[in-house]
């Protein structure tokens, strides 16, 4: 009788202190695209440069979401860290490869002194 193993799929997902994102936006940011969960308004307020905005409570956030190539690099963060993390979550189940949530969102962000565009 074959005997047949399947391997679970080698995911990064976890969350990391902002110091830590900045450096892998700083050595590696061609590679990875950053979402801000915010709504608009927080977004125009202040984000991390280059960040793509998709409002986590928009209608058709799951199906921008589910639209997203899973084989790419995401860093992700809302303005505290329940979203991103809640988000993070989703996007294992949803066996995305790489995604890394900021601790602490925008805030922690702040806190840390890491630079924001308008």
């Amino acid at each position: 009788m074959f005997e047949t193993k399947i391997e679970p799929k080698n995911l990064l997902i976890r969350t990391v202190d902002p110091e830590y994102a900045f450096k892998l936006i700083k050595e590696e940011g061609s590679e990875f695209t950053i979402i801000d969960l915010r709504s608009s308004e927080e977004f125009k307020k202040g984000h991390i440069e280059g960040a793509e905005n998709m409002d986590v409570y928009a209608p058709d956030f799951e199906k921008k979401l589910d639209k997203l190539d899973r084989e790419k690099k995401y860093i992700i963060y809302c303005g505290t860290g329940v979203r991103g993390t809640r988000t993070m979550n989703k996007m294992e189940d949803m066996e995305f490869n790489e995604v890394y949530n900021i601790l602490g969102g925008f805030k922690g962000w702040e806190v840390h002194e890491l630079p924001v565009v308008e």
